[in-house]
């Protein structure tokens, strides 16, 4: 086709974001509750279209998450998650969604403001056993983010950041369990857990619980990275469907 004759496709471009936390060792995802149309009523991530022409992507997502459930981004590690621009995927139009992660401890409670009518912290477990649905495809993009999680406690230490500064082995564990939706043999979890040097050091305390036998109390060591990583595994069928 001649130059003078080309015209720019209309595409809109957006931001979704996935938001993890623990709350209660169970894993949490930040949903909202849209409040126009399409699928107004309908739960789900919080997002929405740049601003302005000359807006960064990355600034549409801290302002996104500032205005539709009032939590302040600059204090997450957001990480790109990936780019989903499927046609038909929003009604409005050709839209592609640039998705970002983030999975942090002790996040406040939101507070829904602008296109959002509420704004709520709700279980994973929900959305993957069908019980919770999604607007656009945001499922599909939930489930990316949650496979990136899940994969991040097995090759880094960030399992630690949601324990107290001193913590049991079973405390982690539960860190564990919530994340990958499995449960764990204590003993072999133990086991793996111990065989990645300075991962966990002990702390010299215990911590008593009833009539039994203390528990060894840790801290995070200085490591980052585990080497060898923390495999999790194959959940059963139960598991994955939550």
């Amino acid at each position: 086709m001649p130059a003078e004759h080309w015209t720019p496709p209309p595409v809109l471009l957006a931001v979704d974001l996935v938001i993890f936390t623990l709350r209660e060792s169970v894993l949490h995802v930040l949903l909202v509750e849209r409040g126009i149309a399409p699928f107004q009523g309908m739960p789900a991530l919080p997002g929405g279209f740049l601003a302005t022409g000359t807006e960064d992507i990355i600034t549409a997502a801290h302002r996104e998450l500032r205005e539709e459930a009032n939590l302040d981004a600059t204090q997450l590690h957001l990480e790109q998650l990936g780019t989903y621009g499927t046609p038909g995927r929003d009604p409005r139009g050709r839209v592609v969604s640039v998705a970002y992660l983030a999975i942090a401890p002790r996040l406040p409670e939101p507070l829904a403001g602008t296109d959002a009518a509420q704004a709520a912290w709700t279980p994973v477990t929900d959305i993957l056993s069908g019980r919770t649905r999604l607007a656009f495809d945001h499922e599909k993009i939930l489930g990316d983010g949650l496979e990136r999680a899940r994969a991040k406690l097995e090759h880094t230490a960030l399992a630690t950041a949601f324990c107290a500064p001193t913590f049991t082995i079973n405390d982690l564990q539960k860190v564990y369990e919530a994340v990958w939706g499995v449960e764990l043999d204590p003993r072999n979890f133990y086991r793996k857990v111990q065989a990645v040097d300075d991962f966990i050091i002990p702390s010299g305390a215990e911590r008593r619980a009833g009539r039994g036998r203390p528990a060894r109390l840790f801290r995070s060591g200085t490591r980052t990275t585990l080497f060898p990583p923390l495999v999790r595994p194959i959940p059963t069928t139960a598991e994955a469907q939550g």
